[in-house]
């Protein structure tokens, strides 16, 4: 039970560190760090406020929903008591059983807030009321009636175009956990698997990747995120894939390929990161999305080949087994990408077992963006 306990610590600790390292998180959000932004920056932040509003979370929006209301209320609450004030309709300037009010039963700062409230949002007034007899208390009543219709309208597109973010359908676009190293046409692949789970299309689906490694140039220069292209296809072809089904994706390891100079045994070694794009339009809502996710050395495995997954039935309809979305199985791999067609360094990479890759799970409630 001892050595169980320890396992399960030991790959808790591998996982924490492997997502503190990386640069993209297996959900697609970018694990980055700004440090010391100048001032005059967030200023550009608050010049284009409704980017800033569609980004922030949901918490920071409802606060700032919730105290713009408050806030407004309460201003022109003060202004409704300096209206009063200068009129003398408040109680502590006890006015005469004659007196003309700007407001009827406005006479201190909580029946201010109340005519506030119950003229911003547009409902009953009950014992209070607007008079004529004050100019200045109109045209405070016509601009807080106006405000109180922009900032809804406000509010209520910044909640829709929230809503409707395009990263909200990436969210039914999965990738495998794990990518894969294998053998594909008398060449070395490298494979990873990407779904649908929705039945809609994703028009013009364009998959690439980018191998980030830090280098140093000979003359000395450390480039702490070098960035070499990754070219993936499919069977079907690389352009104008038929995005409904799950798909294969595999990158050949040939010498252009940044992993043409890893073999099996120094795989797990490596500092890399891989990291995959997909970029595509939805079909119902013409919004272009991205997906994305990133592949450490510890998650690809050599020598592993994906569990087929689509299948048909006996009245012919094609089937899609999700439960299998994720298993690989053991195949004879050579042990680097130079051992394919060089017959004196060739010899086959076997592993051991068939694995169940865990981390893919049918549930739309992932995020993934």
């Amino acid at each position: 039970m001892g050595q169980t306990l320890g396992q399960f610590f030991r790959k808790s600790l591998t996982e924490w560190r492997i997502h503190q390292n990386r640069l993209v998180t297996k959900e697609g959000h970018c694990n980055i760090e700004h440090l010391n932004i100048s001032y005059k920056h967030w200023f550009g932040f608050m010049i284009d406020i409704w980017t800033t509003l569609v980004e922030i979370h949901w918490t920071f929006l409802m606060f700032f929903f919730v105290a713009s209301f408050i806030l407004t209320w309460f201003v022109f609450a003060l202004l409704w008591y300096w209206v009063g004030g200068t009129n003398g309709d408040l109680w502590w300037q006890n006015p005469p059983d004659n007196h003309s009010a700007c407001v009827i039963n406005l006479y201190d700062l909580t029946t201010a807030f109340l005519y506030s409230l119950e003229t911003q949002t547009f409902i009953a007034y009950g014992l209070r009321a607007i008079t004529t007899n004050c100019p200045g208390a109109i045209a405070i009543y016509v601009f807080q009636v106006i405000l109180g219709t922009i900032i809804p309208c406000f509010w209520g597109g910044v909640v829709m175009a929230k809503i409707s973010l395009p990263k909200r359908r990436a969210k039914a676009i999965m990738f495998s956990k794990m990518a894969v190293i294998c053998s594909r046409q008398d060449t070395l692949c490298l494979k990873i698997r990407v779904a649908n789970l929705r039945k809609s299309l994703m028009i013009g689906p364009q998959i690439y990747g980018k191998f980030i490694k830090t280098t140093t140039k000979p003359e000395g220069e450390t480039i702490i995120m070098d960035q070499v292209n990754i070219d993936f296809s499919v069977e079907a072809g690389k352009d104008n894939l038929f995005f409904i089904s799950p798909l294969t994706l595999y990158h050949v390891i040939d010498q252009k390929s940044p992993f043409y100079e890893i073999a099996a045994d120094t795989l797990q070694n490596q500092d890399f990161e891989l990291v995959v794009f997909l970029d595509s339009v939805s079909e119902y809502t013409s919004f272009s999305c991205q997906v994305r996710t990133s592949y450490m050395p510890k998650e690809i495995m050599w020598g592993y080949r994906f569990f087929p997954i689509i299948s048909r039935s006996k009245a012919g309809k094609y089937r899609v087994d999700f439960s299998n979305f994720a298993k690989v199985i053991p195949i004879e791999t050579p042990h680097c990408a130079y051992c394919v067609n060089n017959e004196k360094a060739h010899h086959q990479h076997r592993s051991a077992e068939g694995t169940d890759n865990q981390g893919f799970e049918c549930d739309l409630t992932q995020s993934q963006s």
